[in-house]
């Protein structure tokens, strides 16, 4: 008994020390740029283990350097309520669950319709604010599972709590992908558009955060009816959205 006492009071501890490294990390990204993400180092690392030559694009620039207009559009896409939430929409993440409970029903039906032909996955929706998305690619691995999705909650919290709306905003356009070992808002305007990401006129923009659910997939189809139709929404609802 004593032994496993013993063992659980070192996992806690462990699990303390791991919360205390996190929060010191992002209490010092008030200040201090990262310099990488989680999901940047894994992106190079699955580069090196296939063998392909290693492509990275990045340049951080500060908040000021870029655009408004690109700012709204991820806003207007990504996450209309930044401004209002705590980190976390419940009712977004809610709705989620229900439609991918729908679209796992959807695609074990038409298996069971076609049992000979090769199952398809079903389209799996996210909830998840710029915050938890920040909080993910800084500092977590790309598995999903419970616990991580918890641990995913409690760095969110802790982002909203340190950090200000705006720093998250900026770290977070200076580290997303925008393509395959395209990193930031800076490298994406110049890859996509040969011009800054101060530069980025509202079509641009829009195109740009329409491509952030996918942008590997997006990159190989810039001509996609999917494209243009998403980016002419997100074009019209620009203007309602508020920048910190």
């Amino acid at each position: 008994m004593k032994a496993l006492l013993r063992w659980c009071a070192l996992v806690l501890l462990a699990f303390v020390a791991l919360q205390l490294f996190f929060v010191l990390r992002i209490a010092l990204m008030a200040r201090i740029d990262p310099e990488s993400t989680s999901f940047q180092r894994s992106a190079i690392w699955a580069q090196r283990h296939d063998g392909r030559p290693l492509r990275w694009q990045q340049r951080w620039v500060p908040y000021a350097r870029i655009s408004d207009q690109l700012k709204r559009a991820v806003i207007a896409s990504e996450d209309d309520g930044f401004l209002q939430h705590d980190g976390v929409q419940w009712d977004a993440i809610e709705k989620a669950w229900e439609r991918n409970a729908i679209a796992r029903e959807r695609a074990q039906q038409a298996q069971a319709r076609h049992p000979g032909r090769p199952a398809r996955a079903a389209k799996i929706r996210g909830g998840s604010t710029i915050t938890q998305q920040l909080a993910k690619n800084l500092l977590l691995s790309g598995e999903r599972t419970l616990v991580r999705k918890g641990q995913e909650l409690l760095l969110t919290f802790a982002l909203e709590h340190l950090l200000t709306k705006q720093r998250i905003l900026e770290i977070y356009l200076n580290n997303v992908e925008w393509g395959s070992g395209v990193f930031g808002a800076e490298a994406a305007a110049r890859h996509y558009y040969g011009k800054s990401a101060a530069q980025l006129t509202a079509p641009e923009a829009a195109r740009l955060a329409v491509m952030l659910p996918a942008p590997r997939r997006f990159e190989k189809t810039p001509q996609s009816a999917y494209l243009a139709g998403r980016s002419r929404t997100i074009l019209a609802r620009m203007p309602a959205a508020q920048l910190p």
